[in-house]
């Protein structure tokens, strides 16, 4: 006899499911660096896996000296390791960091822990245009010199 979660002994466990629980995806944190700020952008799981990742993210918005963004859009998950990421991000940099487009998870732990009122987050899209170092700025068509 079999319940509603036990398997079929022919029947193998999928890699996204772990203990039960299904497996989301994995955590990633890129810096950019722009002409007149920071944007750290996070994905997936933030999680303790990715807690060198956060860690030299850190160290690497800290030494450009630029006022610090974080995109948390598409954040699936955030457990203490990514709370205390923004809470150090908050303390180590000059300016006071911006959290963009706030899923309700993370917000939900930015209320609970009160790291939110370390932070500026931005309600609704930012709609300051973002120009990462290196990329041209765009125009409306040619211009004459």
């Amino acid at each position: 006899m079999r319940d509603g979660n036990s398997s079929n002994p022919d029947e193998s466990a999928t890699p996204d499911d772990v203990a039960g629980r299904v497996v989301g995806e994995p955590g990633a944190v890129h810096v950019i660096v722009g002409t007149d700020r920071t944007r750290i952008v996070l994905s997936g799981e933030v999680d303790a896996d990715l807690g060198p990742e956060l860690q030299e993210a850190t160290a690497e918005a800290e030494q450009v000296g630029l006022p610090i963004e974080v995109d948390a859009h598409h954040v699936t998950f955030m457990d203490s390791s990514g709370v205390a990421f923004l809470a150090r991000l908050s303390i180590r940099s000059q300016h006071r960091v911006r959290l963009l487009r706030v899923p309700p998870t993370v917000r939900f732990l930015l209320e609970v822990t009160r790291i939110g009122e370390l932070l500026d987050v931005v309600e609704g899209t930012d709609d300051s245009a973002f120009q990462p170092v290196g990329d041209a700025p765009a125009t409306n068509g040619p211009t004459t010199p």
